[in-house]
């Protein structure tokens, strides 16, 4: 037996307090109609094509959308009336899939009303925003954390916070920054703790903007889920300054080092979590510590875990390369071709069908290339992963030390020659495949369209293939042909990630989705719900 460290032991508690929470009933839940919600479910399923993102974000992607209709609402009334808007949200919620239906306790539209009522506040008294200093980028990021609080709240994520939290405690103690990063001022010491949650945020589970941003505020106000009103009236004077913060925190120059870092050692921590999230005896013995204090046990527990998550990473690793394609074929490669047709009608060329059927077929192809060619984790692999683990659970005496370093500065000539490499590699690249469209007979303009096809694949597909190392510890070894790769598939990727983010900002295929299914959608399932209670309200008069 081996005693476990103290923050194993607190990590224990907190998952064997999550599972008591989730088997407690006997409270009043919300119920929608059977129906509506198959109807309202079935078009959610619609919109997870049309604007993908990875499967942990879509449910608030989708509460982000909703909440925006209705903030955009009560502006249009001068937020006069949102008495019901809490419940009318949890409803839809609900009717679209997104939380259980029966599940959710009645009580909690009360406690969504709160956090609405909360963020409205803010909006109208922040400063800048009253004088229109603040701008719509600050409204939205306001709404999207809004959206995660209101997630928080009707499905609390107690087991994925402990997880960071229990990271974070032994990361802040393994992870040293160079004194010459302090001395430089790119980081200050009191911003190290910071950037390591954030890293760990990233890499734990792969959260975005919104929710790290969330996260960011509960670490400086820790009371803020039940902030009183002088917390509130304190947080809308200050929360432009605290936007402009939080997004200065995201873009730190050593960010990527901190993430690297967490990103390469979060695997163990990933499998304590699946571990003490495992069978319902497991868990009662893992309340007392007494089954893992014992490393036999522990290391077959382990392998349990890593082989679990190794089987049904394949599968969501498929499932991510065939909504991402999808998903860019709807809004990005349909609204390309649309152009492209557009333009050849204008020039007064012919369209060809068989070159537009090519436009779509080769990012497909790409996509799948990609994915068929991602690598599975070697068995060496395992082994790491398992003493890495053992480390982490029990109490020892030593400590790895993981340090952030300052990069070596280059001088200007040499900074000159490699952007010039850069440059040189972007030209042979993109230069190389106009040249194989142009000997195909394709036109300028589809040539055009696709290189921006091969390049949002290329990211697209980058994206996934890093997601399939999630469990990767070993040093990834770099062969001559994996050199010659990134030289001359770097420009591409950059450029497909520059497109996909400007795309997302300037999205015209889901903002007209939005306007003319979304809105009347909603309202159709709204009051198909109603008209289903009325149906049988008449029913039951007829006896």
């Amino acid at each position: 037996m081996q005693e476990l460290s103290e923050s194993t032991k607190k990590l224990i508690a907190q998952y064997s307090l999550a599972q008591h929470d989730i088997k407690k009933s006997g409270a009043p839940t919300i119920h929608v109609d059977e129906v509506a919600l198959k109807v309202a479910a079935f078009y959610e399923q619609i919109r997870t094509i049309v604007d993908w993102k990875e499967e942990h974000l879509m449910r608030r992607s989708a509460i982000i959308r909703k909440l925006k209709r209705r903030f955009f609402d009560l502006e249009l009334n001068n937020f006069s009336e949102t008495g019901d808007m809490a419940e009318n949200l949890v409803l839809e919620l609900i009717r679209g899939g997104l939380f259980p239906n029966d599940k959710i306790e009645e009580s909690k539209i009360n406690d969504v009303q709160k956090i609405i009522n909360k963020y409205i506040y803010i909006l109208k008294n922040n400063p800048e925003n009253k004088m229109g200093k603040a701008g719509l980028n600050f409204y939205n990021w306001l709404i999207e954390v809004a959206s995660c609080e209101i997630e928080e709240t009707l499905a609390p994520s107690i087991k994925e916070m402990a997880l960071i939290d229990y990271m974070f405690g032994q990361m802040k103690e393994k992870i040293k920054v160079s004194d010459k990063i302090f001395e430089s001022r790119i980081l200050k010491k009191e911003d190290v703790d910071i950037q390591i949650y954030i890293a760990i945020c990233l890499a734990l589970f792969k959260l975005d903007k919104p929710i790290i941003s969330y996260n960011l505020i509960k670490y400086e106000y820790p009371k803020w889920q039940k902030a009183d009103e002088q917390l509130i009236s304190k947080v809308s004077e200050n929360a432009f300054g605290i936007w402009l913060k939080i997004e200065k925190e995201l873009i730190n120059p050593l960010a990527n080092k901190f993430y690297n870092i967490c990103e390469k050692y979060d695997t163990p921590y990933l499998l304590m979590g699946d571990i003490l999230s495992g069978s319902e005896d497991y868990s009662n013995a893992a309340e007392n510590g007494k089954e893992i204090s014992d490393p036999s046990v522990l290391e077959n527990l382990i392998k349990d875990a890593y082989t679990k998550r190794l089987s049904t990473l394949k599968a969501r690793i498929s499932r991510a390369a065939i909504y991402s394609t999808i998903s860019i074929f709807i809004t990005k490669v349909l609204s390309l071709v649309l152009l492209e047709v557009l333009i050849e009608e204008a020039m007064g060329e012919n369209l060809n069908i068989l070159l537009l059927s090519v436009d779509v077929l080769i990012p497909t192809f790409l996509m799948f290339m990609i994915v068929t060619g991602i690598k599975r984790p070697s068995k060496k692999n395992l082994n790491i992963v398992m003493l890495e683990t053992m480390k982490i659970a029990y109490k020892k005496g030593n400590n790895d030390i993981y340090e952030i370093k300052m990069s070596k500065k280059k001088g200007v000539v040499m900074r000159i020659i490699l952007s010039l490499v850069y440059v040189f590699s972007a030209f042979i690249t993109f230069g190389g495949i106009a040249l194989i469209l142009d000997h195909f007979k394709f036109p300028k303009t589809s040539i055009v369209i696709d290189i921006i096809f091969i390049a949002v694949i290329l990211f697209a597909g980058t994206a996934v293939s890093k997601r399939a190392q999630e469990l990767t510890m070993e040093e990834e070894k770099e062969d001559f042909l994996s050199f010659l790769s990134d030289v001359f598939f770097l420009p591409g990727q950059g450029l497909g990630r520059w497109i996909s983010n400007k795309w997302k900002r300037y999205n015209a295929f889901t903002a007209l989705f939005n306007a003319l299914i979304d809105m009347p959608f909603s309202v159709f399932v709204e009051f198909l719900e109603k008209w289903r209670y009325f149906i049988k309200e008449r029913k039951e008069e007829i006896r």
